[in-house]
């Protein structure tokens, strides 16, 4: 099989030629959702955080690395244009094994595999909308990493990207898609934003599935150590990908469940984010406390809390458009945030007031009745002698985002067995377990 045409060769790739495995041939593989980073729309240079990426891309190659929760027998690739105004080109675009672990994009895997869209090299992603590549031959462990290279050859404005990868991504210049190691030499750059790339699917089993975790700057993993892979979520992937389910991170810093802001509101990316999302039989929620906590900050400084009400009200509507798609919902208490931000413009975060919400909110989360289950993060990661406060070993340092150690523990907090469990019994369940 060609891995990668030459730059002389014509835009179309070849069919690929290896035989379809007889279990595929049957139907008995479908995609899963097996890696995310959801879509957010640029700001502009006014905003208290910067992008962390130039306005415009031209001739210019960007490589960044995802670890895969599932791994399949081939692999596709997804692009958003979700808040562009404008097609953009994408003029080439590969895929490949990560060589070297720990995130370092330029070092990959000699064996690198041309992604075509179509039968084409090249490929368009229309304003606002998303493009899903060919299936590629290439066999894949869970948990593993790949790399994607993506060669924008024509002026290309930045609106679409996600902010917070945790991840190094590398800006190249020229055509580097087909190099296993790139020349860095400027004007190289490196980022943690990641631009365009928002999903990888894998083609397995029949009976895979996906778990979506979908949150705000706690689930994204915000303070989680670069390249390392240690977000709530990924340790979640870690105890499912034995049993045939990936996780998928849609996390969004800043993001809210009422609100606009650094992403949409949690409604409305409802369908992108997660109904979308193939194979997804179920949803961890863990979003609220930027609703409860920005107003009156530097973020919102003249906006007011939402009510109790308000935010019940959102909750109810998550649940019941996820239920209509026959997918389970977990719901997860807000963590402790008493201290967050001291020493930072945004020192106001937690307030007295604050606090008392986020109590009623979670009171009302455990015994609410609304959730298929509840994982209660606010008790595994809040100090016993000081329950407003994060305890001191699973903080991370700003009192708002837990460590790795936290979010160790978090998603050690996850019943397995709620995870796992068929849709439709818990759509109606007879009680509502809390792991």
């Amino acid at each position: 099989m060609k891995h990668f045409p030459h730059q002389e060769d014509n835009h179309r790739q070849p069919a690929y030629d290896r035989p379809i495995s007889p279990s595929r041939a049957a139907g008995n593989h479908h995609w899963v959702a097996s890696w995310s980073a959801s879509p957010q729309p640029v700001w502009g240079s006014d905003f208290y955080f910067p992008t962390n990426l130039p306005s415009m891309l031209r001739e210019q190659t960007v490589r960044q690395v995802a670890r895969l929760s599932l791994g399949g027998e081939r692999v596709r690739i997804v692009l958003s244009n979700a808040h562009g105004t404008a097609p953009l080109h994408i003029g080439r675009a590969s895929i490949a094994r990560t060589e070297r672990l720990g995130g370092h994009a330029e070092d990959t895997s000699p064996e690198m595999h041309c992604v075509t869209f179509g039968g084409e090299v090249q490929a368009s992603v229309l304003a606002g909308a998303m493009l899903v590549s060919d299936p590629v031959e290439l066999p894949v462990d869970s948990l593993s990493q790949l790399t994607v290279s993506l060669y924008l050859p024509h002026p290309t404005p930045v609106e679409t990207f996600h902010w917070d990868g945790r991840q190094t991504t590398w800006i190249v210049p020229g055509d580097q898609t087909a190099r296993g190691t790139l020349d860095t030499a400027a004007p190289s750059m490196s980022t943690t934003a990641r631009p365009l790339l928002t999903g990888i699917h894998v083609e397995r089993g029949s009976s895979a599935r996906t778990v979506v975790a979908l949150g705000d700057s706690i689930t994204d993993g915000a303070t989680a150590s670069l390249d390392q892979d240690t977000r709530w979520p990924d340790f979640l992937a870690e105890r499912l990908a034995p049993q045939g389910v990936a996780v998928v991170n849609a996390g969004i810093s800043g993001a809210r469940l009422l609100s606009d802001c650094m992403g949409v509101n949690a409604l409305a990316r409802l369908q992108r984010d997660v109904l979308m999302q193939p194979g997804v039989e179920a949803v961890v929620v863990a979003i609220g406390i930027n609703d409860i906590g920005w107003p009156g900050t530097a973020l919102a400084r003249h906006q007011a809390p939402p009510s109790l009400d308000a935010l019940k009200a959102g909750y109810r509507q998550l649940v019941t458009q996820l239920h209509g798609h026959g997918v389970r919902v977990i719901g997860a208490t807000l963590t402790p945030f008493e201290g967050a931000m001291q020493g930072t413009p945004l020192d106001d975060y937690f307030q007295p007031e604050k606090e008392a919400l986020r109590g009623q909110l979670n009171d009302w989360i455990r015994h609410g009745h609304l959730f298929d289950a509840v994982v209660d993060f606010d008790a595994v990661l809040r100090d016993p002698l000081h329950p407003a406060r994060m305890l001191a070993a699973l903080d991370s340092g700003d009192h708002l985002h837990p460590g790795d150690a936290g979010s160790l523990a978090m998603a050690e907090a996850l019943d397995l067995g709620v995870l796992l469990q068929n849709s439709q019994a818990w759509l109606n369940p007879p009680s509502r377990p809390t792991p």
